[in-house]
């Protein structure tokens, strides 16, 4: 057994220089993008449900203000924003990640613009990096891991704050009462000024509005 711990321990330190490798990597082609907007949302939305179509305009709407479009690369909500970041003419991103289900890369992504990650943690840099804004759309698990770890960067002042929109009341409002009557007025475990890190909404040009209007003040770097 110790044999095998010594071993492990030796491939962990090699294990090192591939996580840095994606770290540069990320790094080096997200800086030449400029300012974007990273959209969430469930990769089993079919194109179909109104939420897709939703998603396309939002993105469509969002690069023709400047802001290049990120997605984690994959099908439904994803391809949705990419699709519709083509379609304005603007940046179209996508973050890929191997799988062993449901994701692939979509066709809407600009060729040079597709980067292919091993690590959920790595992919998750890039995503709040390089983000002047949230938008997120109905998702799974990991539409809200990414959502509360940008809240939580957020609240504890680790990266720069930029507006998180949560697309679709119906979606959302479960949750958003939960965090109010038992996070905040049950247990205090959060304070009500950070339920203003989150807008609500259920209109496409409100979405986008919202992230233009709190960049009208703000000069576009990255978070960290």
């Amino acid at each position: 057994m110790e044999k095998a711990w010594t071993e492990m321990k030796s491939s962990n330190s090699w294990l090192l220089f591939k996580i840095m490798g994606e770290f540069v990597n990320g790094f080096e082609q997200m800086g030449l993008i400029g300012p974007c907007v990273s959209i969430f949302g469930s990769a089993r939305t079919q194109p179909d449900h109104p939420v897709y179509t939703q998603t396309v305009a939002i993105a469509e709407k969002i690069v023709q203000h400047g802001f290049g479009v990120i997605t984690g690369g994959g099908p439904g909500l994803m391809e949705a924003a990419n699709k519709g970041a083509q379609q304005g003419g603007g940046t179209s991103v996508g973050l890929n990640i191997e799988l062993p289900f449901e994701q692939k890369d979509n066709p809407y992504i600009d060729k040079d613009k597709l980067i292919n990650f091993d690590y959920f943690f790595v992919r998750k840099v890039m995503f709040i990096k390089y983000a002047q804004a949230f938008v997120v759309m109905p998702g799974g698990f990991g539409t809200l891991d990414e959502l509360f770890e940008a809240l939580t960067l957020i609240q504890t002042k680790k990266i720069t704050k930029f507006p998180i929109v949560l697309f679709g009341s119906d979606f959302w409002s479960g949750m958003i009462d939960w965090i109010k009557k038992t996070l905040l007025d049950e247990y205090e475990n959060i304070s009500s000024e950070d339920l203003d890190l989150i807008k609500v909404v259920d209109d496409v040009d409100e979405a986008v509005a919202h992230v233009v209007q709190f960049h009208t003040k703000n000069t576009f770097t990255p978070n960290f």
